[in-house]
């Protein structure tokens, strides 16, 4: 029997942090995941990690609002595009281990079939379709490989009561059901929304009975904590 995937939404904001002359790519995390990963697979463990757009989308959609007569769709596809170029990135790091093929768009029951027949072990995946994040295709593949819990890895180490980038007092949350999370993010999706888990995405995963750990991503010990089903530092939404 093939073995089950463990999926990850690595939030571009791990990949690249800061936007500079020199790319701003965090070539030392990329590095020490790949190396944490390949201990992990020797394992047994399998990976689909789901590549997110951050600040590069972020430039590009902010560039085309400011400078053309952008529809939402536009900023979507700039965005999609974006975390094309980090999944490949991605691809290239973990080439030895990983699909040949990027998973652009929602695979038939039958190609999930092949790719956990395939002796590859890491799937990286980009954004889909207008209208959703790389978090939502994330619930669509843990859905689609029969997994119950996505780890959520970006730059905040927890889910806060209020956006800790704006209010100083705001408070880490442990834990939070999918209910009382919806009601601290937007209800709708707009391009380029920053948040741990999209309003579409957790609409999704709310109704499929899916699990969330939101985690530092940077911090590869509680990563490992967290992939092992062990105590971690982060927030657990379910």
């Amino acid at each position: 029997m093939a073995r089950n995937f463990i999926v990850i939404s690595l939030g571009g904001s791990l990949i690249v942090p800061h936007l500079s002359d020199e790319g701003g790519i965090n070539v030392p995390f990329l590095k020490s995941l790949r190396e944490f990963l390949r201990r992990e697979i020797k394992k047994e463990k399998r990976f689909v990690i789901v590549a997110g757009g951050g600040r590069t989308a972020r430039m590009y959609q902010k560039t085309a609002s400011e400078t053309g007569e952008s529809t939402s769709d536009d900023l979507d596809w700039i965005g999609i595009y974006a975390t094309r170029l980090n999944a490949y990135l991605l691809y290239t790091i973990f080439k030895k281990e990983a699909y040949r093929a990027i998973i652009d768009r929602e695979p038939s029951i039958r190609e999930v079939q092949r790719l956990q027949q395939q002796r590859k072990n890491v799937l990286v995946a980009s954004g889909w379709q207008p209208g959703q994040s790389t978090d939502h295709v994330a619930m669509r593949l843990a859905y689609r490989f029969g997994a119950k819990e996505i780890i959520n890895a970006s730059n905040i180490p927890f889910v806060y009561d209020k956006d800790p980038k704006i209010w100083r007092d705001a408070k880490p949350i442990r834990e939070i059901s999918w209910r009382e999370y919806r009601k601290l993010i937007p209800v709708k999706w707009t391009p380029g929304l920053s948040c741990p888990v999209d309003p579409i995405a957790a609409h999704f995963a709310e109704k499929q009975k899916l699990t969330v750990k939101t985690i530092q991503g940077t911090d590869l010990q509680n990563f490992k904590r967290a992939i092992e089903g062990k105590d971690f530092q982060g927030t657990l939404i379910f």
